[in-house]
């Protein structure tokens, strides 16, 4: 077959292409700092360049510790043109854990942002990791080698080749090397692109981290429509408000722990409901529908993603059914904290039993969520068992048990290793706990497990409430028990101030288990 009827597919084609249609469109602000999209086209191209200059060579590793930036932007363009495996650090992390990345990564170079060039220097000092910091003002080493760098290029030939190793958060033990190729991460961008209409017209706010799944993809897709990547450098409630009202800002992505902060800051009663409604795309936990009823009062209109670091961020979305225009907006919030479907370039989402089975599609019956396409990962780097157990005779296990509704949109009820089994009966979390978000007191809440001699285990519900507003427990407890079965009721409700939480945003039940056992025990 001849050569000009295929091209490997890579997500730097994206910049490539915005750098030649949308040359004069500004690409990225970032503070005081504006770049067209053929000044970032440029930069990216140095920057494989100066990689070049530094010794990289193809499949060598180079790390990222970087705030939401141009230069994680360009980072994420200029490692795959320099033909290098891109590591993505969560600047949340501790040293230690960092230091185990970089190890385990084999990472040669890491390039940080200003903010964080005092943890970075440790982790270079520990690891022997050639350090390249960005921002140090007349010090700026990464301006002045993409200054003098000639732009350079090295052409992907293997679609299905290393282009980044995104670290699981590694909550409950080592952090895991996903392995994403070329091929996912073209197609995973072009997903997302076109499910959230993105064109050249959108301002995509980036409230979400971009160390984190390569930015969900966002980092390629707002490229491919030739959108402006609005840069956020850290999360400030007060701040995101400020741009929803003055910034065009058209689209955002979060996890619910960010909407939540959103969505309680004085800021959002300050002016009317935004108009139009800007986009947000949430995922890595289950929204409740009381927090997306909320959003849209507020002009915010959420579409939930759900998905893994294993998949690339999001490989499913809740796709909105116009038929469910004439539902009550309390139904359509229902509706729309559903998983949903896999995305298009996604296989159909599947929900099985212990052997692999399909469970009956009744929206009653749980099973574990399975998933497979070209958004699943290669594998765990250097990590041949944990890649095995993860396979199901050639589908992912997600290890989050759901239910199927006829629709084919798919539920989770919660994480296998978070149901809670009392007496025999399955308790899911997130079910109780949607129901105690929905009290007008609670801000947000999570459900564990507490071992117990006569039942098992019995529901404990951890609680925090809005400024002002009181709730008693019992209260608490009677609001689920008049709207679920009373053997969900949590037993015990624990008012706190704040969650423990993932340096993702995700809630750290485990941390929760150990106090009410702990707790227990004594």
């Amino acid at each position: 077959m001849a050569g000009f009827t295929f091209t490997p597919l890579t997500p730097s084609a994206y910049l490539d292409r915005a750098a030649w249609v949308f040359r004069d469109r500004i690409a990225i602000v970032d503070g005081e700092r504006h770049f067209t999209y053929a000044e970032f086209g440029d930069r990216a191209h140095r920057l494989a360049g100066a990689l070049h200059g530094l010794g990289v060579q193809p499949g060598d590793r180079v790390a990222a510790l970087c705030v939401n930036s141009h230069v994680m932007l360009e980072l994420h363009n200029g490692v795959p043109l320099a033909g290098a495996v891109l590591v993505p650090l969560n600047i949340r992390l501790s040293r230690d854990e960092l230091v185990y990345i970089l190890r385990h990564s084999g990472a040669r170079i890491m390039v940080v942002t200003a903010e964080l060039a005092g943890l970075a220097a440790e982790i270079a000092a520990a690891t022997g990791a050639r350090l390249l910091v960005a921002g140090a003002g007349e010090a700026d080493e990464y301006e002045g080698l993409l200054r003098s760098a000639a732009p350079a290029v090295t052409p992907c030939e293997d679609e299905r080749g290393l282009l980044a190793i995104s670290y699981t958060s590694g909550t409950t033990g080592r952090p895991k090397g996903v392995m994403y190729h070329h091929r996912g991460a073209y197609l995973q961008a072009l997903a997302a692109a076109f499910h959230a209409r993105l064109t050249a017209g959108s301002v995509y706010l980036w409230t979400l981290p971009m160390f984190h799944c390569d930015g969900w993809c966002f980092t390629w897709a707002a490229t491919a429509a030739g959108a402006t990547h609005l840069c956020l450098r850290a999360i400030d409630p007060a701040r995101i408000w400020e741009l929803l009202r003055t910034g065009g800002v058209t689209h955002f992505s979060a996890a619910p722990t960010v909407l939540t902060m959103i969505a309680n800051a004085p800021e959002a009663g300050a002016g009317a409901p935004l108009e139009p409604p800007v986009q947000v795309q949430t995922g890595g936990a289950p929204p409740s529908p009381t927090l997306i009823a909320r959003m849209a009062a507020l002009g915010l209109q959420v579409t939930h993603l759900y998905g893994l670091t294993e998949t690339y961020g999001p490989l499913a979305i809740n796709d909105w059914n116009p038929a469910w225009d004439a539902r009550s907006p309390a139904d359509q919030a229902v509706l729309q904290a559903r998983q949903g479907v896999g995305n298009v370039i996604a296989d159909r989402l599947r929900v099985v039993d212990a052997d692999g089975n399909d469970v009956p599609a009744d929206g009653e019956t749980i099973g574990e969520l399975v998933c497979r396409g070209n958004d699943v990962m290669l594998g765990y780097y250097r990590d041949e068992e944990a890649t095995a157990e993860a396979d199901l005779a050639g589908w992912f296990h997600t290890g989050d048990l759901a239910v199927m509704y006829p629709d084919g949109y798919a539920e989770i009820r919660d994480r296998a290793k978070d149901i809670i089994i009392s007496g025999g009966e399955n308790i899911p979390s997130v079910e109780v706990e949607r129901v105690l978000d929905s009290h007008p007191a609670v801000i947000e809440s999570a459900v564990v497990g507490r071992p117990d001699d006569v039942w098992g285990e019995v529901a404990v519900a951890f609680v925090t409430l809005r400024p002002g507003v009181r709730a008693t427990p019992d209260e608490l407890i009677e609001h689920v028990r008049a709207r679920l079965a009373r053997f969900k009721a949590p037993k015990e409700i624990v008012m706190v101030t704040d969650l423990p939480k993932t340096s993702t945003g995700k809630i750290q039940k485990h941390v929760l288990r150990e106090q009410v056992r702990a707790a227990r025990s004594r």
